[in-house]
C-alpha cells in the first residue's frame, strides 16, 4: 500500500463520521437566506409588486405574495430539514425566474452565472434534493427507516 492509499484508508472513516455536517450547514445557510428574504417580501408586498411589474412578470399582484410565501415557508422547511427534497423544488423555481428576469442582464457567460448567488442557491438546493437533509433533520426523525445514514 502506498503512503497515499494508507492516508486515504485512515482518513475516510474519520470523515464519514462527520458526513452530517455538510447537509446541516447547507440547510442552515440556504434556509436562513430564504426565510429572511421571504419575511422581508411578506412585509413589503407593495414594493415587491412594483418590482415584479417593472420586470414584466405576469400578474405581479398574485405572484409577489406567492413568491414571498414560497420563500418563507419552503425556506423554513429546508432550515428545519422538514420535507427538504420537496421544499427545495419551488425554491429552485423562484431562483430560476429570478435568473431569467431580474438578473438576466448580468449573465453573459457561464462564468458570470457561477458568480451569481441565486445560481449557487440552486446548486445547494439540488445537492439537498439528491442527498437529502442529513442526519440532524426532521426528515430523519420522520423517515428514519427509509433514509440511509449520512
Amino acid at each position: 500500500m502506498t503512503a497515499l492509499s494508507t492516508a486515504r484508508a485512515r482518513a475516510l472513516p474519520l470523515l464519514d463520521r462527520f458526513a452530517w455536517v455538510g447537509p446541516l450547514l447547507a440547510r442552515l445557510v440556504i434556509g436562513s437566506v430564504f426565510v429572511t428574504s421571504g419575511w422581508g417580501k411578506l412585509h413589503n408586498i407593495p414594493k415587491v409588486v412594483d418590482y415584479f411589474t417593472e420586470l414584466g412578470i405576469p400578474a405581479p399582484g398574485i405572484q409577489a405574495p406567492f413568491v414571498a410565501g414560497v420563500e418563507f415557508s419552503c425556506g423554513l422547511a429546508v432550515l428545519l430539514g422538514f420535507l427538504t427534497r420537496l421544499a427545495a423544488l419551488p425554491l429552485i423555481g423562484t431562483m430560476t425566474v429570478a435568473l431569467l428576469t431580474a438578473l438576466r442582464s448580468q449573465i453573459g457567460s457561464f462564468d458570470d452565472l457561477t458568480g451569481i448567488p441565486e445560481f449557487l442557491y440552486i446548486v445547494i438546493l439540488v445537492l439537498l434534493i439528491t442527498h437529502g437533509a442529513g442526519a440532524l433533520s426532521v426528515d430523519r426523525l420522520l423517515f428514519r427507516r427509509s433514509q440511509p445514514a449520512g
